[in-house]
């Protein structure tokens, strides 16, 4: 079952920020935004905080994005992007 949009962030109800008008425009858990809408905003936003991230990626990098997307099935995709975003959160990453 998916979460609301609160369970992830600091949102509030009926608080007047940008999530509450996405709440109100779009779902509790964005049910109202097409797929390809959901995944746009994931690129917009990982696009934006790679972009402030301190270091560089390695070359190896690259490749490995490159064999994720000819490789595997959509599902292990997923569920890979799902285990990044997790590990993100929790800071599980070697310092830059």
């Amino acid at each position: 079952m998916t979460k609301p949009i609160g369970h992830f962030t600091s949102y509030t109800i009926n608080d007047g920020s940008l999530l509450d008008s996405l709440q109100e425009e779009y779902g509790s858990t964005v049910e109202l935004m097409t797929r390809r809408e959901k995944l746009y905003l994931i690129q917009a936003i990982a696009i934006q905080l790679c972009d402030q991230s301190p270091g560089f990626c390695r070359d190896e990098i690259y490749v490995v994005g490159h064999q994720i997307n000819s490789s595997l099935s959509l599902r292990d995709r997923e569920g890979l992007l799902e285990a990044l975003i997790n590990q993100v959160r929790s800071s599980n990453s070697l310092p830059a």
